[in-house]
């Protein structure tokens, strides 16, 4: 098995004295493992930093096999970790990306969604201009997975008028006629879910995470896979933070 690609850092566990077990997401084969030798040397810890873009060469003798890695840096995103938001939010959308979806299948439009998150993250001088974006990954990584929101019509008329909740039980929007009288059984539609652009205030983005979250908590991290929701509690935390 060989496998050479551009890939997203994700996941870095020591193992051995010296060595790393990596976990990247390339475009055409999904998350990739591999031991990467000395990955815990000082040249190579900053290599090997999730969020990082890298380039690099999975060779094994057979598919069931570990692979052995090697990495070249094409992109750091290591600054990022020295601010707090900005930190929460990689260790999020790449602990979330590790958690849920199965090794060794394509994703290519998560690949492009993620690394297109970080950089905005790295481009954005304040958090709310990359926040929504994070809600838009989740809804789109649900998706991919299965568990895709129906947003594009009323799940009670067929309507794609007025549509402004969605049901936690469905996913599916509901307009504001149907909605009558059971509103705050429902969570509010942010338009730009909908609409597509940008999320223009933080109500909307507090909105939007909400969805997203009830359905990942729901449907994909479960089990062991919860223990991931503890790094979205962090971002969650420092968004509301920087809002105020």
């Amino acid at each position: 098995m060989h496998i050479a690609a551009t890939a997203i850092i994700l996941s870095v566990r020591a193992h051995g004295e010296h060595g790393a077990v990596v976990r990247a997401l390339t475009p055409e084969d999904g998350v990739q493992p591999g031991y990467v030798r000395g990955g815990r040397s000082r040249a190579l810890r900053p290599v090997l930093q999730p969020g990082n873009l890298v380039r690099g060469d999975w060779r094994a003798r057979s598919e069931s096999q570990l692979a052995a890695l090697t990495v070249e840096l094409v992109e750091s995103r290591a600054p990022l970790f020295a601010e707090a938001l900005p930190a929460a939010a990689i260790e999020w959308l790449t602990a979330l990306t590790v958690a849920t979806l199965p090794e060794g299948q394509g994703y290519p439009r998560l690949h492009a969604a993620l690394d297109a998150v970080i950089a905005a993250v790295e481009a954005a001088p304040a958090a709310r201009g990359w926040a929504g974006l994070v809600a838009r990954y989740e809804l789109l990584l649900l998706a991919e997975l299965g568990f895709g929101l129906a947003l594009d019509q009323c799940v009670s008329t067929g309507m794609r008028d007025d549509l402004a909740f969605v049901s936690p039980k469905s996913g599916g929007a509901v307009s504001a006629g149907a909605a009558h009288g059971y509103e705050a059984r429902l969570f509010p539609l942010p338009r730009f879910l909908v609409e597509g652009g940008e999320a223009h205030d933080w109500p909307a983005i507090f909105d939007a995470l909400a969805i997203t979250g009830h359905f990942l908590e729901r449907d994909l991290l479960t089990g062991r896979a919860a223990e991931t929701l503890a790094a979205r509690a962090r971002l969650i935390d420092r968004l509301q933070r920087a809002s105020g």
